[in-house]
């Protein structure tokens, strides 16, 4: 199993203190690759720019996409844009795998016959590998959780754990997160006012 895949198996497995959104989890996820993709030596950070080494084979489909999809010219990518490129659809991504692989199932009850969009994980040693890494407390992991809603943790409570390198990464996927719940919350606010310009152009 990668970090994304325990991540993903996370998400779907603990309740979280508010709903996990996919904008989030894509977000997280796509740090949760760097995160591997340091620990197996095939990129370095020079500063916040990720530096790809050879091309290397992960032994994980969604994992090699991310080394093919690594920006090899100079001034190379800074973290931050690659999370939001690469975040793009990712959740959907590995939700997709990880059913067509039997990770993810949906769920069937008698009487609801399909309930469209909702999985829960099997049980499988991919399930038991995250959940050991979940109560455990390994910090990549529970910052990235946190990071998307499922419980507390902040990413200073990690800097003593963790290389410099991933713990650039966990704070810019904070920072990511961050940006994009004040835009989502920006747009509410758009929102609702100019339906109170159309209500108000409706009135008497």
């Amino acid at each position: 199993m990668t970090t994304p895949r325990d991540l993903l198996m996370i998400a779907t497995d603990v309740p979280s203190s508010r709903p996990v959104e996919q904008g989030e989890l894509s977000l997280a996820l796509a740090g949760a690759e760097l995160v591997d993709l340091i620990e197996a030596q095939v990129i370095t950070l020079e500063d916040d720019r990720i530096v790809p080494g050879a091309q290397w084979t992960m032994g994980d489909r969604l994992l090699d996409g991310a080394v093919s999809s690594l920006v090899r010219q100079t001034p190379y990518e800074s973290v931050d844009d690659w999370l939001w490129r690469r975040g793009r659809g990712l959740s959907a991504a590995y939700r997709a795998d990880l059913e067509a692989e039997g990770g993810l199932t949906r769920p069937r009850h008698s009487w609801i016959p399909f309930r469209s969009g909702r999985t829960e994980a099997a049980d499988s040693p991919d399930r038991n590998h995250a959940a050991e890494r979940w109560t455990s407390g390994e910090p990549v992991l529970t910052v990235l959780a946190a990071a998307v809603g499922i419980h507390d943790e902040s990413t200073e409570e990690a800097a003593d754990l963790v290389e410099d390198a991933v713990l650039t990464v966990l704070a810019a996927v904070n920072d990511a997160v961050t940006e994009l719940e004040a835009v989502r919350q920006r747009r509410s606010i758009e929102d609702a006012a100019f339906d109170n310009i159309w209500r108000g152009a409706d009135g008497p």
